[in-house]
């Protein structure tokens, strides 16, 4: 099977970047986030937690943005791929996982570290 390889995932540098404002994102929903190099990010509300992964489906390169949450697990919508969103392990295929990113929120801003 071909994996894609995701040419918007950030670089890491251990930055901090602020990506919007807390409640941007309501419970059970995602959002792609565009850092100013055109990389992205998809930042899930899980019950009030903030989790960040690639925005990107190793299987064919959808954005996981775009897709489904049913609690922590977010299922892609081309070809169903689900994946954890705390961990980034792939349920359906082991060893696609992605990468995971520390989302926190202070005063009353979204921020990434990448």
């Amino acid at each position: 099977m071909a994996v894609y390889r995701n040419k918007k995932k950030p670089i890491r540098d251990g930055r901090i970047v602020t990506v919007g404002r807390s409640g941007d994102i309501p419970i059970g929903q995602g959002a792609t986030v565009v850092l100013a190099d055109e990389s992205e990010i998809a930042i899930f509300n899980v019950a009030g937690r903030l989790l960040g992964i690639e925005n990107f489906c190793p299987h064919k390169g959808f954005p996981l943005a775009d897709s489904k949450l049913y609690g922590n697990m977010v299922e892609c919508g081309l070809h169903g791929w689900r994946f954890d969103v705390a961990s980034g392990n792939c349920i359906t295929e082991p060893g696609c996982s992605i990468e995971t990113y520390e989302v926190f929120e202070e005063d009353g801003e979204i921020r990434v570290r990448v």
